[in-house]
Formats: C-alpha cells, structure tokens, sequence
C-alpha cells in the first residue's frame, strides 16, 4: 500500500499533485530548491482553462479560493499594429471560461492547503540514483539524501528526476522573451497603460516572423510585458544584460519605428529587462516504465508557451494523484494508467504549441480571431 509519496518541485504541478493526494488521505513531501515561498516572485498572468486547470481545481476542491482570486476584466485582448493602429479591441466576455489570475496567488492557495510541514524548502537537488526494488535516493546539496518508493519529478524543464527515466534534454526553441515591468502604469505610464487596455495586448510585425510584443495588465496596475525575437542564442549572448541601460537599448533598437506607447514597454521598464530563452523537449516525449519514478509538468513535456502550461501541469498533479488513489496497493498499476494518459495527451499538446507558436508569427489577428471566423463558417 502507498504510504508516502515524494514529490521534487513545488510549482503548481508538484502542489497540486500534494493537494490532491492530501484529499484522498495520501501523504507526500515536496521538496523545493528555494529557500521559501516568497523567495522570488513567482511569474506573471495565468488563464486557468475550465477544461484541465479548473478541473484540477475542482479535484483538489480549492475552487472557491480560486475563485477569489481572478482578476476581473483581464480576459480582455486588444491587437495594435506596430504603428499603434488598433486591429481588435475585444472586452472580456465575463463567461469564465479562461479567467487570469497571478501565478503567485495561485501557487499561495495551493500551499495554504497543505498540511505545516509538507513543503521542504531549501533543498536544492544535486542528483538522483536508483536503487533496488523500485527505490531511488535524492541526494541535496547540503549533503542530505532520502531514499524513496515513489518518487515523481516536478522540478521543471532541467529536472534533475528525469534523467532516472529518459536521457531527453531541453533544446532551444530559437526564439527568446525578454520581459519586462511597468509599474503604477496608469499614472506613470499612461499611453502604455492606453495601449495595454484592460487585459491582454499583442503587437506583431508581419514582415518579420517571430518579432512580435506581448504584455498583460497584472494586479495593482502593473503592466507585465514579453518582448519576443527569434534570434540565435549566441545573439543575445552578445548582449550584456548586468548592464540594464545597454540591454534595453538593444532590444529596443529592433523595434526602431514602432509607435511610442508600444516601444514604452521596453524603454520605460521599472526593472532591468530579464531574459528567458524558450527551450523545448522533443515533441512526443515519453519514457518506458520505471519502476517507482514518474514526471509531471515540464519536467515530462516541456513545450514552446502557448497558455498551456501551467494548466498541462496542474492537470498532470491532479490525475496523477486521483491514479495513485484508485491503485493504493499497486503503484505501478498507478503509475502505468497516469502515463498511458499523459503520453498521448502531452504530445498532442506539444504539437498543438508548435502551431500556435507558428500561427502567432504569420498572423496574429488571424490566429486571435479563428474561433470567431470558425463560427462564421459553420
């Protein structure tokens, strides 16, 4: 019978799979490399979709606090052309269906959940070995280990559980965000805040594929923006980003031309502009039972970001668990009906990504509006 599980990660994959598992009465431990949950701040806007997010909410029956937190009106999207001309201006249309909510806040719910002590900060993975009979030890930094029966990577795109089941490494997607903050941007940065609107805004040069702004209206007016090239990476590793004024200049000069309130959203930022390259794994990723180790989240299916992610996770957390309670006497039977699900749906998703990644630099509008002009067809 299952008696504990061990769970590598606490992002929203990782506490989900803890939440859901506490539900049905199963304990786990998670174990995080940060040193708490306030650590560093934890990402941007997420829509939480009702077909896999939701209902891992629902499983995990957090959805009256998930509730509390959607930011009301940020379904919202708007798309400018480079020259600031407005090509769609579409309210939130209060159905729910992708409500936003900060990441953080999401991640908060999720820990308040848990039992004291569930989550173990601070232990950072140096490396992973399995062991007889289906048992792996997790060995930390500060030189401590622990030796488990069940263990399940949640720790992201360079999982260090993953290489117990698949030899699959991250490979960069050839395009990079570099993001960027605007803060109080209604009174301090008013004609980006106007551009921005009340929740989504996406700008995209057609002649260019793969150039393209994106930003989000966050909670206390906060304009959170990702600012897309496709470039090399030996590109912006030419690029100094310790020095903040160099790097935005930069990344700036390739959006020479563009209107002013676009262009603000690099040039004004209230923080240094952070890199983040976008690496995938290969699409179809999978691995052959392991005895005893399975992944979740990105650490199984690392994807180029088209909104999935987070609830690809989540939804993982959650079914992972739910198999884990349908087979407490036979965890391999768990493990094997979670991957028989996962496999499929993760490469369908993958590819699915790659489209919409591929869509978003021939036609923005286009893509945006296809669900619209599907109706108008049928």
């Amino acid at each position: 019978m299952t008696t504990h599980v061990t769970i590598i990660g606490a992002g929203l994959g990782g506490l989900t799979l803890a939440r859901v598992l506490h539900v049905h009465g199963i304990p786990a431990t998670v174990y995080e490399a940060e040193a708490s949950a306030s650590a560093r701040v934890q990402g941007g806007m997420l829509d939480i979709h009702d077909y896999n997010g939701q209902l891992a909410l629902e499983e995990a029956d957090l959805m009256d606090e998930f509730r509390a937190i959607i930011l009301e009106g940020r379904q919202a999207t708007r798309v400018l052309d480079p020259d600031g001309t407005v090509l769609l201006d579409e309210p939130d249309d209060g159905t729910g269906t992708r409500p936003e909510v900060q990441r953080g806040a999401l991640r908060q719910i999720l820990l308040d959940s848990l039992p004291a002590g569930t989550v173990r900060w601070g232990h950072k993975v140096s490396g992973t070995r399995s062991l007889a009979d289906g048992r792996h030890e997790v060995a930390f930094a500060d030189g401590g280990t622990v030796v488990t029966t069940l263990l399940v990577g949640a720790d992201g795109a360079w999982s260090r559980v993953r290489p117990l089941v698949s030899d699959a490494v991250p490979e960069y997607f050839g395009r990079t965000f570099v993001e960027t903050y605007l803060y109080d941007a209604d009174i301090r940065h008013p004609a980006a805040a106007k551009a921005v609107g009340g929740g989504s805004l996406f700008v995209l040069d057609k002649d260019t594929n793969g150039r393209w702004v994106g930003a989000h209206r966050e909670s206390g007016e906060t304009l959170h923006a990702y600012v897309t090239l496709a470039r090399p990476q030996e590109w912006f590793d030419d690029i100094d980003f310790t020095d903040a004024a160099v790097a935005t200049a930069r990344i700036a000069a390739e959006f020479d031309g563009w209107a002013p309130e676009i262009t603000a959203l690099i040039t004004d930022s209230d923080t240094a502009p952070v890199l983040r390259p976008l690496n995938s794994l290969p699409i179809g990723h999978r691995w052959d039972r392991v005895p005893g180790v399975t992944l979740v989240g990105d650490a199984a299916h690392l994807a180029p970001p088209d909104g999935e992610g987070a609830n690809l996770a989540m939804q993982d957390g959650a079914e992972l668990a739910l198999a884990i309670a349908a087979y407490p006497d036979d965890i391999e039977q768990a493990l094997t009906a979670y991957e028989e699900a996962l496999f499929p749906r993760s490469a369908t998703a993958a590819v699915e990504a790659v489209a919409t990644n591929e869509a978003i630099g021939q036609d923005l509008l286009a893509f945006l509006t296809r669900g619209e002009q599907d109706q108008q067809n049928a």
